[in-house]
């Protein structure tokens, strides 16, 4: 009788157990999208701007019900409601709106843990390289039933990207140093931003037939002196600005204040250009027209087609 109970007794502790392992698992792990069921996604949560980009661009703006508070592009996003940033999203928030798939920066691994809790399904994109942004799309597009349109955006994108190098192959390749934040218009530099040698802009003036003037470390937007730009001496320079600061202060106010380096070649010889672009930094399917507009600066003798 007392073995009968002992053994009663383990069998209950290891279905306890098996359910409280199965449980944890169920609760730890983030849901993914539902990829066998094509165009069930009509509800979606967007955590970044690129993914918010990339929806539009794929033509489901129309089931984007969430947003982040920095998804301004494009003007219908503002519409949307807003569930917290990139990095704190706001969980009873994104609840709320009773979506069907939230997409997530691949890194974010906090916020699809927490929403696989909540048992809400999620899809990691990887939006830190050119590549990533390119297989996002389709990726994007395959839960939604919109695979196909994911698939030609993609095509139309690795088009113009060769379009560009066959362009530019034949040409030298310029310094290029991309400045992405600093103190504006005061007549000198102060706290100089600039594009990293491993981030996205890198590759960007690698396509736009360039190569970037800062190959040091991997910091991806390093600060840096007048000191050492003039040790840098880039041939082009290109001060990208926030839109609304450009159209206060004008642009060539804003380019005055690299005269405090007039040594560098890029500003001796005329070649720094000032880029108005709130989505310069945006790493979605618009990074293609920045590339165009990149070339087209560092390479302005260059016949480019009409509709480049």
């Amino acid at each position: 009788m007392r073995m009968r109970n002992r053994l009663i007794l383990t069998a209950a502790i290891v279905l306890v157990f098996a359910a409280s392992l199965l449980a944890k698992r169920l609760l730890g792990q983030s849901n993914t999208a539902p990829a066998d069921r094509p165009g069930s996604c009509r509800r979606i949560i967007s955590t970044a701007p690129s993914i918010t980009e990339t929806l539009f661009a794929l033509g489901m703006g129309d089931r984007v019900v969430g947003v982040t508070r920095f998804c301004n592009y494009p003007a219908e996003a503002r519409d949307r409601a807003r569930v917290g940033g990139t990095l704190d999203p706001n969980f009873e928030a994104v609840v709320a709106l009773r979506p069907d798939l939230v997409v997530t920066l691949i890194e974010n691994q906090y916020a699809r843990r927490a929403l696989g809790k909540l048992r809400i399904a999620t899809l990691p994109v990887d939006h830190r390289n050119i590549e990533g942004i390119l297989e996002s799309i389709p990726a994007m597009g395959r839960p939604c039933g919109v695979e196909q349109a994911g698939e030609q955006l993609t095509a139309e994108l690795r088009c113009r990207m060769q379009a560009v190098r066959r362009n530019t192959a034949p040409l030298p390749r310029p310094s290029v140093l991309v400045a992405v934040d600093r103190t504006l218009g005061c007549g000198r530099l102060e706290d100089v931003y600039i594009a990293g040698r491993d981030g996205h802009l890198d590759r960007l003036v690698e396509l736009a037939g360039g190569r970037n003037a800062y190959r040091q470390g991997a910091v991806r937007f390093p600060v840096v002196s007048t000191e050492g730009i003039l040790r840098l001496n880039p041939e082009v320079i290109i001060d990208i600005v926030p839109e609304r600061q450009a159209a206060k202060l004008g642009k060539d106010t804003i380019a005055a204040d690299w005269r405090q380096v007039a040594e560098v070649d890029a500003v001796r010889n005329g070649h720094v250009y000032v880029l108005a672009d709130d989505r310069a930094s945006i790493p979605g399917p618009g990074f293609i027209r920045l590339v165009e507009r990149i070339a087209r600066l560092i390479h302005p003798h260059v016949e480019w087609p009409e509709n480049f």
